[in-house]
């Protein structure tokens, strides 16, 4: 009776081994998306939604100044308004933000544009709120591309009510930003709307997909994984990641295997963004892109 639960009990584990090795023989890698194309430096600096540690975040003025600093890709938070226009702020709410309170996604873009979008930053913790009264608006994401339809773009999407995926990814190729863009998300939803609606547009992981990449990693077993996406944007604060020590040189290493780009957020501290500069990450988010480009030497 022993040995024959023994042959079964091995029986059963050779066929797991072996279903493992079909599908790490089957996986195949990320796909090579222009967006990753070119000579690109390394890491890319990405200005958190155009810096927020410098100036109020979200706004045309914080993606101007941080394109004259020199970075490489603007980073920000898409919404749509109630009259379907895309917009350009952290939270879905605009409380914390403006001088206003509500829901992006009940309120127009009139609505939206009467407000001070500068309004609740501080550098200071609340002590002093230099921007206010400055005519800083609520950007759309339009006139951001306008702007700068050469610069590169990280741009994190929300589950929203009203829905995102089309109306955005028309509005990517309506001003030819497709091979410009990459698209995050935490929501798993999110994430397969806007690719159903614009496979032709490089995304990153989504929360599901980092902790499945994630886990599997951590057993030595991320070569099953076929990626349907191009980055891993990941958090370095374990506490960001129910305290998983995420950013390992193992971890980069196996993405890169998988022709993944792998790009922590949000790094900024200078002896933190050394300390990935030298495990080789591809790119680097921060609300204090000028730090990041001195140490860079740029």
């Amino acid at each position: 009776m022993k040995k024959t639960r023994s042959r079964i009990l091995f029986g059963i584990l050779a066929l797991v081994v072996l279903a493992g090795l079909i599908v790490r023989l089957f996986a195949q890698p990320a796909l090579s998306r222009p967006y990753y194309s070119g000579d690109l430096p390394q890491p890319m600096v990405i200005a958190h939604q155009g810096g927020d540690g410098l100036w109020p975040g979200d706004t045309m003025y914080a993606f101007e100044h941080a394109v004259a600093l020199g970075v490489d890709v603007l980073e920000m938070d898409a919404h749509i308004t109630k009259d379907g226009e895309i917009v350009l702020m952290h939270d879905e709410r605009v409380d914390r933000t403006t001088d206003g309170s509500g829901l992006i996604e009940d309120m127009t873009l009139v609505d939206l544009q009467k407000l001070d979008a500068a309004f609740g930053w501080s550098p200071d913790g609340g002590q002093t709120f230099p921007f206010r009264g400055q005519g800083i608006k609520v950007p759309t994401l339009e006139e951001l591309f306008k702007a700068f339809p050469d610069m590169r773009y990280v741009i994190e999407i929300k589950l929203t009510k009203t829905p995102i995926a089309q109306p955005f990814c028309d509005l990517i190729h309506q001003d030819d930003m497709q091979d410009k863009v990459i698209v995050a998300s935490f929501h798993d939803g999110a994430m397969q709307m806007f690719r159903d609606a614009c496979p032709d547009v490089a995304t990153s992981a989504s929360r599901g997909e980092v902790t499945k990449f994630v886990l599997l990693e951590k057993v030595f077993l991320s070569g099953l994984v076929s990626p349907g996406y191009e980055a891993l944007q990941v958090p370095y604060d374990p506490s960001e990641s129910l305290g998983i020590n995420v950013l390992t040189n193992r971890f980069v290493r196996d993405a890169h295997a998988k022709n993944l780009k792998v790009e922590p957020w949000t790094v900024n501290d200078q002896a933190l963004m050394q300390k990935y500069v030298e495990m080789g990450v591809d790119g680097l988010m921060t609300d204090r892109p000028d730090l990041l480009l001195e140490l860079l030497g740029r």
